[in-house]
């Protein structure tokens, strides 16, 4: 099973990045030393500086701590049923690719090309599927790197987010919706780790599938390189309030649900839970 994409140096890190907090700030506001922040971002588990820290980044202790302590992963998604996902390496990180399908009619859409779509490609002839589209979540090297030659074997139509232009896509903004077969694509703009992020939700399968490029991840998020606040306010708002068990896929990392990461990501449980006691 893939590796979770984050660990707790990174998401302490994500998140003071998005709020603007030096280590110096950091430590002195959770009163804890900075030779014990490095140790915290280089892995260190220490539960009593973590319940510190996390209220000063308004993230979930509990979860955070969970993490730390490497008690969480999310359960493993059975990928029967009409949908698969594809991991290639781009450089120094896997990233992941889509393929879903309407099992009555084999009719098929790729999510993101990842670094090379060749094993997408095969899977696709193998299983007798015909894709009809190519659905980019952000423009990111990684997400779009094979792009040309998956256009080429396809023949398919290929959309990007508006805001952020692709040479041979044609630009989509939010609540554009598609049909695959029996199965519909509804898009959510996700914006906030890159400028057009979209988020694509799928319905007709057994369960609902949210394709969510670098907007989440299994226990963590993308990094809020455009805008932090509003990539925080998008994935609440448009993906955590999705169906609890809708399968969540990332741009990196292993499958996840809704469910699974209201309870378990440090960004989100707190808030969620603030929300619920109102």
């Amino acid at each position: 099973m893939i590796s979770l994409e984050d660990n707790v140096g990174d998401i302490i890190g994500k998140a003071q990045r998005g709020l603007g907090i030096a280590d110096s700030e950091l430590a002195t506001k959770a009163g804890v030393d900075l030779q014990t922040m490095r140790k915290l971002r280089e892995g260190d588990v220490d539960e009593q500086a973590l319940q510190r820290v996390a209220p000063v980044l308004d993230l979930a202790p509990g979860p955070l701590c969970e993490l730390a302590r490497g008690d969480w992963r999310p359960q493993r998604i059975d990928e029967r049923g009409g949908f698969a996902q594809f991991n290639t390496r781009y450089h120094d990180m896997t990233v992941n690719a889509y393929l879903i399908w309407d099992p009555a009619n084999r009719v098929a859409a790729v999510f993101d090309t990842g670094a090379d779509s060749s094993e997408m490609t095969r899977f696709a002839s193998r299983h007798k599927l015909n894709v009809q589209l190519i659905l980019l979540t952000h423009a990111h090297p990684d997400h779009v790197a094979d792009l040309p030659r998956l256009r080429e074997e396809t023949g398919a139509d290929v959309f990007v987010p508006a805001r952020e232009p692709v040479a041979g896509a044609e630009g989509i903004d939010e609540g554009k919706h598609f049909h695959l077969g029996n199965l519909k694509v509804d898009t959510r703009l996700t914006w906030g780790h890159s400028q057009g992020g979209m988020t694509y939700v799928v319905t007709g399968l057994a369960r609902p599938i949210a394709i969510v490029g670098d907007s989440l991840f299994a226990g963590s998020m993308g990094g809020g390189n455009v805008s932090y606040r509003d990539a925080l306010q998008n994935n609440l708002e448009k993906i955590l309030t999705l169906p609890d068990d809708t399968i969540i896929c990332p741009g990196h990392g292993p499958m996840t649900t809704v469910g699974e990461e209201k309870t378990h990501n440090p960004f989100f449980a707190s808030k969620l839970t603030k929300q619920n006691t109102r």
